[in-house]
């Protein structure tokens, strides 16, 4: 979703708990300034969506453990 500055500052509760579903980026004069984001994302999910390198199933300990294994 995207949002101007001025939207940002008249509906900020709003948004605030809109952000826990979907990213929000904030826009002034056309041009993105900011992300409003939830900071308790999936971790793992973030990882393997870049790498593709973990199971599906993987949790946040095989996956500490993994990295370990290749380094």
């Amino acid at each position: 979703m995207s949002i101007t500055a001025t939207e940002l500052k008249m509906n900020l509760s709003k948004y605030l708990l809109l952000s826990a579903k979907e990213d929000i980026y904030i826009t002034r004069n056309g041009k993105v300034i900011a992300k409003l984001t939830n900071p308790f994302e999936e971790r793992v999910e973030i990882a393997k969506s870049l790498f593709g390198v973990l199971p599906n199933d993987a949790s946040l300990e095989q996956a500490k453990a993994e990295r370990l294994k290749t380094e």
